[in-house]
């Protein structure tokens, strides 16, 4: 099992790391829209909370020697499931090899953001 960090994504927030590279596959922490070179979220619309993400995640899986087009599966948390067609727009760019993927509804999430996002990829 080998710990990933990068400073192009944000630190985490908590006792975790940004990702896990084990048995071939690199396991990434949930993403939020924290910019990492100010360590805050810039930005308030889904849309720009989610290309925030999205670049924290292929920050983090470059660094495990993985990419966007190697993730087989998602899990992405919406606090409205209103923000659901903005939040596809922007995923569909990031996310082109379509993987599998979970998306649900969450009363809160960290630092009150609009959307988070974390991926299982191969190496």
């Amino acid at each position: 099992m080998n710990i990933i960090y990068t400073k192009n994504a944000p630190d985490a927030i908590g006792p975790y790391s940004q990702a896990i590279v084990a048995g071939g596959l690199v396991f990434t922490s949930g993403q939020i829209p924290i910019n990492p070179a100010s360590g805050a979220v810039e930005v308030q619309t889904v849309t720009e909370q989610t290309e925030q993400v999205c670049k924290n995640i292929k920050a983090v899986l470059e660094a495990s020697g993985s990419s966007l087009e190697k993730v087989v599966k998602t899990v992405c948390f919406l606090k409205d499931m209103g923000d659901f067609a903005a939040f596809n727009e922007v995923y569909a760019k990031y996310f082109t090899g379509k993987p599998a993927r979970s998306c649900v509804a969450v009363k809160e999430l960290p630092k009150n953001v609009l959307v988070e996002i974390d991926t299982v990829a191969e190496i």
